[in-house]
């Protein structure tokens, strides 16, 4: 049966997944502005007469939004249904990969298509069993080729769930780790929290970027952080419950000493004590035999 199913699978790839599809809004202004606020990017290539979309906004102008599309096809559906009907009923997306051919600019017209590219083998993960399967979405700028987008999502059987309690408890999530940060968790391993310092303007950044997010350059250094800190926003995580971590915690968005900010665990006072503005001191926890982590301890007995 599986071999009969992956060959039903194997089936939709080439096939399109939206035909036609037009951009509901030309590009413009006041979307690039939200989007950068809401990223805190003050690129200068971004704003006045000259200026260009980010990169990254590039699946933002084929979103649907609430009213969705009706450039859908069915195919995509039919393969969601096969896969549901096989006991593949949840989906959680793993990853997207865009590339990027011309700049977008205020006054655009987005028309795109998409194809069904690829349908994996059976594949087990820590989610559970199923199939990965990627859509890839060309866009184009008044008829111009700008980009291409990549989504690929996990279409699976949930893993059988451990049992609460104590017992429960296990190693945490390991960091995802690649070339572009791999210099950060070096530095952790030193007890050192390394901050990336652009080789151009000397901007500080953190986290780890391949490239300077002020002015572009793929040049920088490092400076290492003082480890003072305050408390520039936190929540309080009370679910879902999760392997590894005791509910309820407070997680921080540090502001370090130097400008820049990080997220991690706020330790060492009551999760009901954490407090905006509360100046912390960066600690390295290790919280399994193989893994420690930057995190930030408040004042005996918190904020009051």
């Amino acid at each position: 049966m599986t071999d009969e199913l992956y060959g039903q699978l194997k089936a939709y790839e080439g096939r399109a997944a939206a035909t036609a599809g037009v951009g509901k809004d030309l590009v413009n202004e006041p979307m690039i502005r939200h989007w950068c606020e809401a990223m805190g990017d003050t690129g200068p290539a971004y704003m006045g007469p000259d200026a260009i979309a980010p990169p990254t906004m590039l699946q933002a102008w084929t979103m649907g939004g609430l009213s969705g599309h009706t450039d859908r096809t069915a195919a995509q559906d039919e393969l969601f249904a096969l896969l549901d009907g096989a006991g593949y009923t949840s989906v959680v997306a793993t990853d997207c990969e865009q590339e990027y051919l011309r700049p977008l600019r205020p006054g655009d017209r987005i028309t795109f298509d998409a194809v069904i590219e690829s349908v994996s083998e059976l594949k087990t993960t820590k989610l559970g069993t199923g199939h990965f399967v990627t859509t890839r979405m060309d866009v184009r700028a008044n008829g111009e080729l700008a980009g291409t987008h990549r989504f690929r999502i996990l279409k699976y059987a949930p893993a059988a769930r451990r049992k609460s309690g104590p017992a429960a408890l296990s190693r945490r999530p390991r960091p995802v780790i690649n070339r572009d940060n791999a210099g950060f968790w070096d530095g952790v391993a030193e007890h050192r929290l390394l901050i990336q310092r652009c080789g151009e303007c000397a901007a500080l950044r953190l986290p780890w970027l391949p490239g300077c997010n002020a002015c572009g350059s793929p040049e920088w250094d490092t400076v290492e952080a003082g480890g003072a800190g305050t408390v520039y926003s936190y929540v309080v995580m009370h679910h879902p419950p999760f392997p590894a971590f005791d509910p309820p915690y407070a997680v921080g968005l540090i502001e370090l000493a130097e400008g820049v900010r990080m997220v991690t665990n706020v330790v060492g006072v009551p999760y009901d004590k954490v407090r905006i503005g509360m100046p912390v001191q960066l600690e390295f926890l290790r919280v399994d035999e193989e893994l420690e982590l930057p995190v930030f301890r408040g004042p005996d007995g918190g904020a009051g």
